[in-house]
């Protein structure tokens, strides 16, 4: 691989909601979500006398490297730049996107082909959920299985095309942090286990609700099921953040509004936020209600609205020749 360039881009995620947070059957967790395009991760690895790393996030794009690089018994003479990052702390899934990233441009740079339940695996994530972990490798719309006793990662139970016409607009609130770290964990420790009720709903939801609409493109159904997914579990999250089913109140009040003026239920936060986001069943009412959202909140620093699709296709790992200018020659995968 000596003179090439590897570059891989993985996708932003949606986190929508959980299956089951009872646990009673022996699982727990189980989660929906969504690869979308416009939001990613971008990293690339080239020759070097030894390991460095730049770039956005290269701390911790860094510790990856190294964790990669010992479990895969590799030489550390390469280059790492990360050229593009998902925002952290905003629901999206930035740290799992990161690590699956560098860990694929590594391993792609010394010619192996793994699986990304292994990268996770060799860089600590799936801890809770398989969502970043699918959407790397597969994009799409995805249920996963949850955990297990014996649990590696969360297996994929469906995955599902999205409608390539309908879009999500995300509303940010870029001076708010969603739950992470230890923070996080705490917080799933401190609350009680949900009704097995509320998982039932969940679960009924999910099966006879989300999926089907999606394989019919039913989007009334697909946003009926989904609000009510997020209204469960946004109720139970509640008590870890503040009281609301959303970590912004600036969200909160956005997509609500956005909700009531324009009729529409798929609304709701992405994991533990602070970003929202609202589905449309097009890109000409996902216009307009952006339009109407920038408008109405033109006077509140720090709130951002963006439209996205879906995105079909999991990460892309490129060979790119290094000469005077450089130029990609091949697509692995």
């Amino acid at each position: 691989m000596a003179g090439a360039v590897i570059r891989v881009e993985s996708p932003a995620r949606l986190h929508l909601g959980f299956v089951d947070l009872n646990g009673d059957l022996g699982r727990r967790f189980g989660s929906l979500g969504l690869a979308i395009s416009g939001l990613g991760t971008t990293v690339l690895a080239e020759p070097s006398g030894e390991l460095v790393v730049s770039g956005l996030d290269a701390a911790r794009a860094e510790r990856h490297a190294r964790a990669v690089l010992s479990a895969l018994d590799l030489s550390a003479r390469l280059r790492l730049t990360i050229e593009q990052t998902v925002p952290a702390h905003a629901g999206l899934g930035s740290g799992t996107q990161l690590a699956l990233a560098v860990a694929a441009a590594i391993a792609a740079y010394a010619g192996l082909d793994l699986p990304a339940a292994e990268l996770a695996a060799i860089t600590g994530r799936g801890a809770r959920s398989g969502i970043g972990i699918a959407a790397f490798e597969q994009g799409g719309f995805i249920v996963d299985g949850g955990r297990g006793p014996h649990t590696v990662a969360p297996p994929v139970l469906a995955r599902l095309p999205f409608p390539e016409t309908w879009r999500v607009v995300l509303v940010f609130d870029y001076v708010a942090d969603g739950l992470n770290g230890a923070a996080e964990s705490a917080a799933f420790r401190a609350l009680p286990p949900m009704t097995a009720d509320a998982a039932g709903e969940l679960a009924r939801l999910t099966l006879v609700g989300i999926l089907p609409a999606l394989a019919e493109r039913d989007f009334a159904l697909f946003g009926r099921s989904l609000g009510r997914v997020q209204a469960l579990i946004g109720d139970y999250f509640a008590p870890a953040q503040g009281g609301s089913g959303y970590t912004s109140p600036r969200v909160a009040e956005a997509v609500g509004w956005a909700a009531r003026e324009f009729g529409l239920e798929g609304v709701g936060q992405s994991s533990w936020g602070p970003t929202g986001f609202v589905f449309t069943p097009d890109g000409e009412q996902a216009a307009a209600l952006r339009q109407a959202l920038v408008a109405r909140y033109a006077a509140e620093s720090g709130l951002g609205f963006e439209i996205c699709s879906a995105r079909n296709h999991g990460a892309g790992t490129l060979r790119v020749a290094r000469t005077k200018q450089a130029r990609t020659v091949g697509e692995l995968e």
